[in-house]
């Protein structure tokens, strides 16, 4: 969590009985909770307690284990995808033809860019280390250059660069198509989970 703090500039995790509470502040996304063990007794407390709309919850659990235990007002998103794997200090990839890899670091945050020669980002991901741990976040790539092995080329720069930053550990939440991706680069899965929002005021 202190990684995504990094990576995402926001306030410092605070711990709480059931995990950690993160007060992001942002419309739509004012703080998330985070439950590493949710359990219905855990759910029954914070569904009761959390009224405010734009309140996450992260639960490392299948929605199948969890959602039947939200009240309403909870929207449960897409399937996510904590994955970890070792990170070894090796020489980061080229860019493919066509393309310019910048990585540059700033407040903590490490980021690995793929350029065209028109200086548009076509694929793009950051991390931050956090002890021996570095948190991946924000990989993406462009509409326009997909299916071109660009993912690819950032991620093991990525894990390049935080291996060379003392991180020997990689961390990441995943989509479903993302997760495909990354076990392919040695990822394995850690523990589903399961986002809820608060779209209504609780009850």
């Amino acid at each position: 969590m202190e990684g995504w703090v990094i990576s995402r500039n926001a306030p410092r995790p605070v711990r709480e009985p059931w995990g950690l509470r993160v007060d992001v502040g942002l419309p739509g996304h004012v703080a998330r909770h985070i439950v590493a063990a949710p359990t219905p007794e855990t759910l029954r407390r914070l569904t009761a307690t959390l009224t405010t709309p734009g309140t996450w919850l992260k639960l490392c659990a299948p929605a199948e284990a969890v959602a039947p235990l939200l009240t309403s007002g909870w929207a449960v998103q897409e399937p996510e995808f904590m994955m970890t794997a070792p990170l070894a200090r090796h020489p980061a990839p080229m860019a493919p033809d066509g393309y310019h890899l910048a990585v540059t670091t700033r407040a903590g945050v490490t980021a690995a860019r793929l350029l065209t020669g028109a200086g548009e980002v076509a694929a793009r991901g950051q991390f931050a280390v956090a002890g021996a741990t570095a948190v991946v976040d924000q990989v993406e790539t462009a509409a326009g250059h997909r299916r071109r092995g660009l993912g690819t080329v950032v991620m093991r720069t990525i894990a390049a660069t935080a291996a060379s930053m003392g991180a020997r550990t990689g961390v990441l939440v995943a989509t479903a198509q993302g997760q495909a991706l990354y076990s392919t680069l040695g990822w394995s899965l850690h523990t589903p989970v399961t986002a809820a929002v608060l779209t209504a005021p609780g009850r």
